[in-house]
């Protein structure tokens, strides 16, 4: 039995695949080692894996992670699944490398993360072999849940919201721009946090125009500032893997247009294209 997991900073989808090639799905909350340590992640496995998963019967876990993109903070994880998995090789891959995989097999070609954080890259088929640093979510990470949860709660500071838009804010959460503050600059994951509300802007129904634009400007601020960094970024499709490219594709789609590139492929998860993969890299070792 071999386990397939994309990990991302905020969920973490599995696929375990049985001798029988039977899929079974299951999720727990996303491990950056940035943000998570080792005996973090060991107890969180334990208390979130499915009670009934026969640890020890599994012969290979092929983790991909946020985070993951130095030997350093894949043996933070690695460290963690050998501990859970004690019976299983364990590969640990950068969570760029899976959506490059999942979004384009073997072909070359551009992709992108645009989840709770962003990534970008070009694929020549096998490897990440341009990569612009996205500088995480104090620096960088246009595009991402995080950088639109962002400026939404900047706009709440500042009272910049439509007043529409602020009543519903604060009907919805109950938050002081002292709490907001409090929250993001003491308590740990403030990526999550504040990456929450772009859930806020998706089914924010009261002022249309507010919410379109900020995520417009968003996507421009992420084609401005990497995509078109990229020499001969044009002639790639686009592809993108993540909840929000995903959620806000129409917009996407259009800033990509704008940018001089054909939209390819725009999936929510990587999970079900990376089983794929991995069970034809079996077959054609086998």
């Amino acid at each position: 039995m071999i386990i397939i997991a994309d990990g991302g900073s905020t969920k973490t989808n599995w696929c375990l695949v049985t001798e029988e090639g039977k899929k079974v799905y299951f999720n727990t909350e996303g491990y950056n080692p940035y943000f998570s340590g080792t005996e973090y992640i060991i107890q969180s496995l334990k208390d979130n894996l499915p009670t009934d998963l026969e640890k020890d019967e599994i012969t290979e876990v092929n983790y991909y992670g946020a985070g993951c993109s130095t030997p350093e903070m894949r043996k933070v994880v690695e460290n963690a699944m050998q501990a859970v998995f004690t019976k299983s090789k364990v590969y640990i891959g950068h969570d760029l490398l899976a959506a490059a995989r999942a979004l384009l097999g073997n072909n070359e070609g551009f992709a992108a993360i645009l989840g709770t954080g962003t990534n970008t890259c070009i694929y020549d088929g096998k490897e990440v072999v341009q990569n612009i640093d996205s500088g995480a979510y104090i620096l960088g990470d246009e595009g991402s849940g995080c950088y639109i949860g962002k400026k939404l709660l900047v706009d709440y500071l500042r009272g910049y919201m439509p007043e529409a838009v602020r009543k519903n804010f604060w009907e919805t959460y109950k938050l002081t721009p002292d709490d907001v503050n409090e929250i993001v600059y003491t308590q740990p994951r403030a990526n999550r946090f504040c990456a929450s509300f772009s859930k806020f802007v998706y089914d924010n129904n009261v002022h249309i125009e507010y919410s379109r634009n900020l995520v417009r400007t968003s996507f421009e601020d992420f084609f401005r500032n990497l995509v078109t960094h990229y020499p001969d970024y044009q002639k790639y499709t686009f592809n993108c893997i993540g909840s929000v490219g995903y959620n806000f594709r129409n917009v996407l789609e259009e800033v990509a247009v704008e940018n001089g590139m054909v939209v390819g492929n725009i999936i929510r998860s990587p999970i079900d294209n990376l089983v794929k993969f991995h069970l034809e890299l079996a077959h054609s070792q086998a």
